[in-house]
């Protein structure tokens, strides 16, 4: 048996009756240039099941393999393979997607490592989706079919048109957009080679077009000088999110992310937006005549609520005298945990302000895509004295910190919306807003903020009616605090968040001040 064993062994190596031995450790140079090779020639001929069989995880190899000529429908390929760089292969795929009597040239780049199979000792591929194209993931799948939904041509509001290509951090929001409106845009569906995303409920993302639909034209409220610079603004810091927004009618006017994942986290993130929460704060202080603008917000150097101490930034002066406006200006947490003790207020008047007066946290936001409508829930112990200062269970988007900022300065929540509701009826979020004095002196704290205070060096510059108001927020496992900023500028307002850009006028700042300069 052991003869037997050696001889029928996977990787080829019985010999003389002797078993093979096992071989250890990462690929050599040969093995790696055998083990591709093996690997394109059969991923060339169309045996699925041969090239799976030379990569660690034959079953969802050969699923994928196979659909990418039964579904996708791609034929002739022909790999050329570049320099290997150790176990890594670079390679170039040509081919043809042919289907409904029209065919195309399909080219791509992508890569494949080599590593040991760590039973067999085997050098084979270390399967990825990112093996057949480079823009697949986990569950993606390649199909060529007539389009699930027609072309559009998405517009923004002067009218001129809107492409991956001019603004790149747009791909989600259009693929969305097409996919939600396609049909009542007006166009007819063309047919495509696209990836599909069965896993996350994601729309198909196009990759090549073999027929071209008719589109429908798809009017949106982006504004493409406010879209230019948020997309050129968030380029400067890694995983960062933007958006803005007009006060007066609530229509979106950018939205841009520069993340690893492609995620449209400006809309849909889920993150603590720290002392950028003293807006709503403030005004809950405010509306229950706990003080006022003008009223008592003493600044101690710490704050303990339920057996838990809170600290001020590191080199903050403490200010027993302080006003509100002043701690609001200077962002001292403790003057705001030492307040939220104060009669009326109770376990649920924040979230009863994020709710009622913002529009917050009800699940009711219908923008035209998919967005996360904030987070404040009713809580006591440590997280209702955090949630005060934007920690502990308060979630929001810069989507959310963009309308927060629009409400503080006009007293009415408009939700925030990227296609006009007159296309297809739906109705929009209603909220109570806020009384005129209330927004009154929320709109003069956030202007001192950003001329004398946390916020003034990245507001630096701006002319007109300015505000703005900082936030770091604290990451579990993180190095550095996420930075997020909110501000206005005349009928504008803009919300940003860095993942461990530090604090607020770091990173976010100049990317909500590079917005606001355009006006919208």
């Amino acid at each position: 048996a052991y003869n037997i064993v050696g001889a029928l062994d996977g990787d080829g190596g019985g010999t003389g009756g002797v078993a093979a031995e096992t071989k250890s450790g990462p690929p050599g140079k040969d093995e790696v240039k055998e083990t591709a090779a093996k690997f394109f020639t059969a991923w060339e001929k169309g045996a699925a099941a041969s090239a799976a069989s030379y990569t660690n995880n034959d079953a969802a190899a050969e699923q994928l393999l196979t659909a990418f000529g039964d579904e996708a429908h791609i034929t002739d390929v022909k790999i050329t393979p570049g320099t290997a760089r150790g176990t890594t292969v670079p390679y170039t795929v040509k081919a043809r997607v042919a289907y409904g009597g029209k065919s195309k040239p399909l080219g791509y780049e992508s890569e494949l490592k080599v590593v040991r199979g760590l039973t067999t000792g085997r050098a084979l591929v270390d399967w990825q989706p990112s093996v057949v194209h480079p823009e697949l993931t986990k569950e993606d799948t390649l199909v060529t079919e007539q389009s699930a939904t027609p072309p559009i041509e998405a517009v923004g509001r002067d009218g001129s048109e809107l492409t991956k290509e001019k603004y790149p951090s747009l791909g989600p929001v259009l693929d969305a957009l097409r996919d939600k409106y396609g049909e009542k845009a007006g166009g007819a569906p063309g047919v495509e080679l696209v990836i599909r995303h069965p896993g996350n409920d994601a729309p198909d993302t196009p990759l090549l077009t073999l027929a071209k639909g008719r589109p429908g034209k798809l009017t949106t409220t982006i504004s493409p000088s406010a879209q230019a610079a948020a997309e050129k603004a968030v380029k400067r810091f890694a995983q960062s999110s933007v958006v803005a927004v007009k006060p007066s009618t609530g229509e979106v006017l950018a939205v841009a992310n520069n993340r690893t994942d492609g995620y449209n986290a400006a809309f849909q993130g889920e993150a603590a937006p720290g002392s950028t929460m003293k807006i709503i704060t403030a005004a809950m202080l405010i509306d229950n005549g706990v003080t006022s603008m003008n009223g008592p917000a003493p600044c101690p150097d710490t704050a303990v609520w339920q057996s838990q101490t809170f600290k001020n930034l590191t080199g903050m002066k403490s200010d027993e005298s302080a006003t509100l406006a002043n701690s609001f200006m200077r962002s001292c947490n403790t003057a705001f945990i030492k307040l939220i003790d104060e009669k009326p207020l109770t376990d649920a008047s924040l979230t009863q302000e994020a709710e009622q007066r913002f529009g917050l946290g009800q699940d009711n936001w219908k923008t035209g895509i998919a967005s996360f409508d904030g987070s404040v829930p009713a809580v006591g112990g440590p997280d209702r004295a955090a949630g005060a200062i934007g920690q502990g269970q308060v979630q929001m988007s810069p989507l959310n910190m963009a309308s927060v900022t629009a409400t503080a300065i006009t007293g009415a929540f408009r939700q925030p919306y990227l296609v006009s509701p007159q296309l297809d009826g739906r109705e929009l979020a209603q909220a109570q807003g806020l009384r005129a004095s209330t927004a009154a002196q929320l709109k003069q704290m956030m202007r001192l903020t950003a001329t004398q205070g946390t916020a003034a060096q990245a507001m630096a510059g701006l002319g007109g009616d300015i505000g703005a108001k900082t936030g770091s927020a604290e990451v579990d496992g993180n190095a550095r605090s996420n930075s997020w900023f909110t501000g206005f500028r005349n009928d504008i307002a803009a919300a940003a968040m860095t993942e461990e850009g530090g604090h607020g006028g770091d990173a976010a700042g100049p990317i909500v001040a590079a917005v606001l300069r355009t006006g919208g």
